[in-house]
């Protein structure tokens, strides 16, 4: 890092790219477990994306502010009148200056969703500001979606190896103001740098992927599936890659698209389409004037939608939930007349006082919760005896997963057994889950849970590293926990216990 005046005569700092860790520097995770635990069968029989050192070298993942990076080029994600507020954009244009805001007014204008404008970095220590508009998300345009948003990663790269540039700084060009899943934007994202840098890495020597504190953990998590770091992250992708991991390029493949493209003629246009934007490697990708670039969604599915399905899904929808709710009132009546003291005296699981906001505060003790051991059935049956009563209004969750290991972690399947069988209100009026001390495994649990099992929590899920994180939301005189959790804590963290004001 080194100092210079910026143009207020402001000390402002500045990193050097070359002083970032690489990817191949961070240690890999060696140790976790083998996911074949899960109980979920792996995707892949082989890595669609191999152990490559030098690949990895390649890479850093910095969590910090883009517009202090001293590299050739930086990523500014904006709308397509290019004057979008965000806190990545409002920090680039504030050091770059006054010039850059005439240059985008006076010269560059505009910039379609998914294509790339270059602008020169002025004040900024980078060289150039590759722009680029990330899409909407709407779950009708999922795929026209995914397509503009790898377009978006795939010009940036492609634009900086034209102007032979050599570092470029990438930032999150998903965003959540335009309602885009920030896992599903890192997934496409991450695939598609590796795909490029696969097949033209000689033209670039460092890529560095700059997030925030919201986005570190979802990258940390995905990064080690398409950039392992050791054989053994290699095979645990194997379970916890998608099925689907795009194609030559990266991009989206919806298989069924394509068998109908090649068995309708009529679609012939469309296929050709297709095939000039993904190979177009010598420019510029120019997407904006394709359809899923205006959001108007899939043709295929336009022209079917006069066919009435064999079968209401709302109806199977409905039926579903009905059989949900009879299983689940079953289950509360036995909860509520079985002996369950093997699974309460643990006391892994309870109720402990209430947050500031009056919310009940459900306290769940991961070491004390022997997974291989405990009673499954009974563990189910006592948490709905515990949770049913308070869940009817909103609650709240603290998971301690201080000094837990491998029997303690449950599998996959009985999580997701779990999370069918409790009704709506657990989910709806849950406000808070709480992850204290987290682990490599638990960002990968949750990051996996909240994906394909429960997105609707996903947002709800904070992971803390340490106790005194709680105490703006909830009251030391509320939470009752184990003397080894807080012993623990000081241990790691210092005396730094109080007890704070109440919010006003």
């Amino acid at each position: 890092m080194r100092l210079v005046m910026d143009p207020l005569g402001m000390v402002a700092e500045v990193v050097d790219v070359y002083s970032l860790k690489r990817w191949s520097q961070v240690p890999s995770n060696q140790h976790v477990t083998d996911y074949s635990i899960l109980g979920e069968e792996r995707k892949h029989s082989a890595s669609p994306f191999p152990y490559d050192a030098s690949l990895n070298r390649k890479l850093s993942l910095w969590m910090g502010d883009i517009s202090t990076l001293s590299v050739d080029a930086i990523v500014n994600s904006t709308n397509e009148s290019m004057t979008e507020s965000n806190p990545v954009s409002d920090r680039i244009c504030a050091r770059a200056g006054p010039k850059l805001l005439e240059e985008i007014h006076e010269e560059v204008k505009e910039c379609r969703t998914g294509e790339v404008r270059v602008t020169q970095g002025h004040n900024l220590p980078a060289r150039y500001v590759i722009h680029t508009v990330g899409p909407k998300y709407n779950i009708k345009y999922q795929s026209a979606a995914e397509n503009t948003l790898h377009f978006c990663y795939r010009n940036v790269l492609q634009k900086a190896c034209e102007l032979n540039l050599s570092t470029v700084a990438v930032c999150v060009i998903n965003s959540v103001r335009r309602n885009y899943p920030p896992d599903e934007g890192a997934h496409i994202a991450i695939r598609t740098i590796r795909r490029f840098l696969e097949q033209h890495g000689e033209l670039l020597d460092t890529v560095v992927l700059v997030v925030d504190n919201i986005d570190l953990g979802i990258y940390e998590v995905i990064l080690p599936l398409y950039f392992p770091r050791s054989p053994q992250e290699e095979e645990n992708a194997l379970w916890l890659l998608p099925a689907n991991v795009g194609g030559l390029n990266g991009e989206p493949v919806q298989p069924d698209r394509q068998i109908r493209i090649i068995d309708n003629p009529q679609h012939a246009l469309e296929a050709d389409d297709s095939v000039d934007l993904s190979s177009q490697l010598d420019s510029s990708i120019s997407v904006g004037e394709h359809a899923f670039c205006q959001m108007q969604g899939d043709l295929d599915q336009q022209r079917l939608l006069g066919e009435r399905p064999q079968s209401d899904p709302l109806d199977e929808l409905m039926i579903k939930e009905m059989q949900n709710k009879e299983r689940y009132e079953r289950l509360l009546r036995r909860a509520k007349s079985e002996d369950l003291t093997e699974v309460s005296g643990i006391g892994c699981l309870y109720q402990s006082g209430v947050d500031r906001f009056g919310r009940p505060v459900i306290v769940f003790v991961g070491k004390w919760f022997r997974f291989r051991e405990i009673n499954l059935d009974k563990a189910l049956l006592y948490l709905i005896y515990l949770l049913d009563p308070l869940v009817k209004g909103d609650y709240v969750i603290a998971y301690f997963h201080t000094l837990t290991s491998t029997p303690n972690h449950p599998s996959l399947t009985w999580l997701k057994e779990v999370y069918s069988v409790l009704p709506y209100k657990y989910k709806k009026n849950l406000k808070a889950f709480y992850i204290v001390h987290p682990t490599f495994w638990t960002k990968m649990m949750t990051w996996w849970f909240t994906t394909f099992m429960a997105p609707a929590i996903k947002q709800k899920v904070h992971n803390l590293p340490g106790v005194e994180y709680l105490y703006s939301v909830i009251s030391p005189d509320q939470l009752e926990i184990p003397a080894y959790i807080t012993e623990y804590d000081m241990s790691m963290n210092g005396l730094r216990y109080f007890q704070p004001e109440s919010p006003t």
